[in-house]
C-alpha cells in the first residue's frame, strides 16, 4: 500500500530542506507538487517546485472539485494538492512526500488516516524562525511580520500531529526524518 508523509511547518522551519534530503536518500518516495497562486522564485521550476496557476484558474479548480485539500493562506494567495497528483505518483508506485502548510496536511491525514504520517517540523524558537526567514532575502518587514504571526498561529496545531521533530541542529533532524520515514513505510 502506497503511503503519505505529510510534512508541514511555519515558513522557514527547514522542512524543505528536509525533503529534499529524504527525496535524495529514498527512491520510493516522490515529491507531491502542489500548485499555488503564488510568484514563482527565481531557482524555483514550474511543474518541479510548484505548479504555478492564476487565483482565477485556481478557483476553477475549486468549483471542478479537483484538489484533495487547498487553503487560502493570505488574501489571494492560494496553495492546494491536485487530485491526479496523487493518483499520479500513486500510479508510479511511489510513496508521496509532501511540503505542505498545516490545515493541509491535517485535511489530507484525516482523508486519509491509515495511509498518512502527518509530521509538524518545529523551529527551536522563533527567534531562530526570525532569523532564517530574514537568512533568506526573500521577506520584506511586511512580509516576515506576517509569517512570524502566522508561525505561532501554526505552532498551535503541532499537538494534532502524529510526530513533532525539532529542526534546531540539521543533521540530526535529518536523522530523526529518515528514522520516521523508514518505520512508517517500513513497518510491517
Amino acid at each position: 500500500m502506497s503511503k503519505l508523509l505529510l510534512f508541514a511547518a511555519p515558513s522557514g522551519a527547514g522542512k524543505t530542506t528536509i525533503v529534499h534530503h529524504l527525496l535524495e536518500k529514498y527512491d520510493e518516495l516522490a515529491f507531491s507538487i502542489s500548485a499555488t497562486t503564488r510568484l514563482r522564485r527565481p531557482h524555483e521550476v514550474e511543474g518541479k517546485d510548484y505548479y504555478f496557476i492564476s487565483p482565477e484558474q485556481f478557483r476553477e479548480l475549486i468549483a471542478q472539485d479537483a484538489f484533495v485539500e487547498w487553503e487560502e493562506v493570505y488574501q489571494g494567495l492560494f496553495y492546494g494538492t491536485l487530485k491526479r497528483e496523487i493518483e499520479r505518483l500513486w500510479a508510479e508506485g511511489k510513496h508521496i512526500l509532501f511540503d505542505i502548510d498545516v490545515k493541509g496536511a491535517l485535511n489530507i491525514k484525516r482523508q486519509y488516516p491509515e495511509q498518512a504520517l502527518a509530521i509538524f517540523v518545529q523551529p527551536p524558537s522563533v527567534d531562530a524562525l526570525r532569523e532564517r526567514l530574514v537568512g533568506r532575502s526573500t521577506e520584506n518587514e511586511a512580509t516576515l511580520r506576517k509569517r512570524l504571526g502566522r508561525a505561532e498561529a501554526e505552532m498551535a496545531y503541532k499537538s494534532k500531529f502524529d510526530r513533532v521533530l525539532v529542526n534546531d541542529i540539521l543533521e540530526e533532524a535529518l536523522q530523526q526524518a529518515e528514522q520516521i520515514v523508514e518505520q512508517f513505510i517500513y513497518q510491517t
